[in-house]
């Protein structure tokens, strides 16, 4: 039996056959990506200490490792979320 990854190679070298069939009705969708500047996110950083509960810091480690990213990005990146969306209301 040959391992998963001799049994993929086999499967990439199948030719796909294109038939002229109709598509049937075509839904066209909003484009939903983020664009490239968004994606490149280099906005000035300052360190900080703080202080945050057990309980949120493991929540986001296991979440971090399972989209295999780190966690201090993850909070960092809600509070830059949190902050614009709440810019320029007014409190109390």
């Amino acid at each position: 039996m040959p391992d998963t990854g001799e049994r993929e190679k086999e499967f990439m070298k199948k030719k796909i056959k294109y038939m002229n069939e109709p598509l049937g009705e075509i839904k066209i969708i909003e484009d939903f990506l983020p664009s490239p500047s968004e994606l490149a996110f280099n906005e000035e950083q300052v360190k900080v200490t703080i202080g945050l509960s057990k309980m949120s810091v493991n929540f986001f480690k296991e979440q971090a490792k399972k989209h295999h990213t780190q966690y201090q990005k993850m909070i960092r990146r809600l509070l830059d979320i949190y902050v614009s969306q709440n810019k320029g209301q007014k409190t109390g």
